[in-house]
């Protein structure tokens, strides 16, 4: 009878120093207070640690090493990260109505891709972009004419060198109207309608 009482006894300490070792640590929220609440006054004598200074790691409870946090210095060897240039500010003009496309497969319009087109320009040329927008409206029509003749537009046609090239053609004609002043065209919509 005694076997089995020491059996159990031995199990059940097994399972409770297992049990104790295997816990996760607790969220840093109660580590935080844990910390507080067990170390209390340092100039007390306690058998605490002492707190980590500002860039030192410190322990926590469960005895680990925790890594020191990282400086701004650290973060940014050469010094604090650049000041926002408002050289770089750029102002975006939507085109006012979308782009219908077809799409012709056998000589039978087989799909519609409805498109929002958007100018990044510079500050302030926002009215220049816009008294040029039927003359831009032609010229994006033709690259999408001739993207959706070339089977672009079947398949996955939002895959990204597919539509770098498209942003790429739309680009070099709004350049070839708008100058300088224009950045990039934006894609902001697509979607494609099978009938």
């Amino acid at each position: 009878m005694l076997i089995p009482l020491i059996l159990a006894l031995i199990g059940l300490g097994g399972g409770l120093a297992a049990g104790h070792f295997m816990r996760p640590p607790p969220p840093p929220e109660q580590m935080a207070e844990g910390e507080a609440g067990d170390h209390g006054d340092m100039t007390g004598g306690g058998g605490g640690h002492a707190p980590a200074r500002a860039g030192e790691g410190g322990r926590d409870d469960g005895g680990h090493v925790k890594p020191a946090p990282v400086t701004a210095s650290a973060a940014h060897p050469d010094g604090p990260p650049p000041a926002y240039d408002p050289e770089l500010k750029r102002d975006y003009v939507k085109l006012d109505r979308q782009f219908v496309v077809p799409v012709v497969q056998q000589e039978q319009v087989s799909a519609l891709v409805i498109l929002t087109l958007s100018l990044e320009i510079d500050p302030g040329m926002s009215s220049e972009a816009l008294t040029r927008e039927p003359k831009l409206r032609d010229r994006f029509l033709q690259v999408l004419f001739r993207h959706a003749q070339s089977g672009a537009f079947d398949g996955v046609f939002t895959a990204g060198p597919v539509m770098r090239d498209l942003r790429g053609a739309l680009l070099e004609q709004a350049e070839s109207i708008l100058g300088p002043i224009v950045h990039d065209v934006l894609v902001t919509d697509i979607v494609r309608q099978d009938l």
